[in-house]
């Protein structure tokens, strides 16, 4: 198992809207681009990448590593007004940390609300070499993103806005709002985001990265995972176990986000 990684330098950039961004980084240039990194909804940089070994292992096939702290979390801006927040602006804030780090190409990866932000950026931005994608499922392609089978988004908002969470009649949007207590999580930040989702179309087809969708297998919001990876050109599929909480800190979710990035055959 790796060393855990030392702490990581951080800045601020800010985002096209004025909305600051932190980033977190590790490491020092290599052969290969930088690896960036985009987290999941409620948690952040550190916890969904760092705690979880990803930094570590990457940092151990000698990868530069730069953390994003979506808008909303983390050691970034955190606004309370829906119009500044979704997936496209947070794609924007990733383009705008590309931008400022001078970045010609990186691999990217993301989690959960990350996965979507980062297939966005993916869509539309051709200096992503390979992508990695996970806690995510055929709900992106059915509803834009966010697979509101699996949770409300008006659930989800009031989950995160009231005061009494014992209140809350939703399972998945109570095990969200006990998440992001837990996390110590601006939870009216995180709602403004809820209220913002995509929901529109988004840009699969036109990705041309290597991408591979990687999915827990009791995930409720990556159901039908090859659904996902069917609609992106080329994608590969890898199912690990665990739930939607759980799934990213499993060695097999590291091990294949690793391997992939390093994978340089193809690219």
């Amino acid at each position: 198992m790796s060393a855990a990684p030392a702490a990581p330098v951080t800045s601020r950039v800010p985002g096209r809207d004025g909305v600051e961004v932190a980033v977190h980084r590790w490491g020092s240039p290599g052969d290969r681009p930088p690896v960036v990194l985009q987290h999941g909804f409620a948690a952040d940089s550190l916890r969904n990448w760092r705690d979880s070994g990803v930094v570590a292992a990457l940092l151990a096939e000698g990868r530069e590593v730069a953390a994003v702290d979506a808008r909303g979390h983390g050691a970034s801006d955190k606004p309370h007004d829906p119009a500044r927040y979704g997936e496209r602006a947070m794609a924007g804030d990733l383009a705008s940390v590309a931008d400022a780090l001078g970045l010609e190409q990186f691999d990217l990866a993301g989690y959960s609300m990350g996965g979507i932000v980062s297939l966005v950026l993916a869509g539309t931005d051709r200096r992503v070499r390979r992508l990695v994608v996970g806690g995510i499922g055929a709900g992106v392609v059915e509803r834009g993103g966010l697979d509101t089978r699996a949770v409300r988004t008006t659930a989800l908002a009031a989950a995160l806005e009231t005061d009494d969470p014992a209140s809350i009649p939703d399972p998945m949007a109570a095990a969200f709002r006990t998440f992001a207590d837990s996390t110590g999580a601006d939870r009216l930040a995180l709602a403004a985001h809820v209220r913002a989702v995509n929901a529109e179309p988004l840009p699969l087809g036109k990705i041309a990265a290597p991408t591979l969708v990687v999915a827990g297998d009791a995930d409720p919001l990556a159901a039908r995972p090859q659904v996902l990876a069917d609609a992106i050109p080329g994608a590969r599929l890898v199912t690990v176990p665990g739930d939607h909480l759980g799934a990213v800190s499993t060695p097999v979710f590291v091990g294949a986000l690793v391997g992939f990035l390093g994978d340089d055959g193809g690219a």
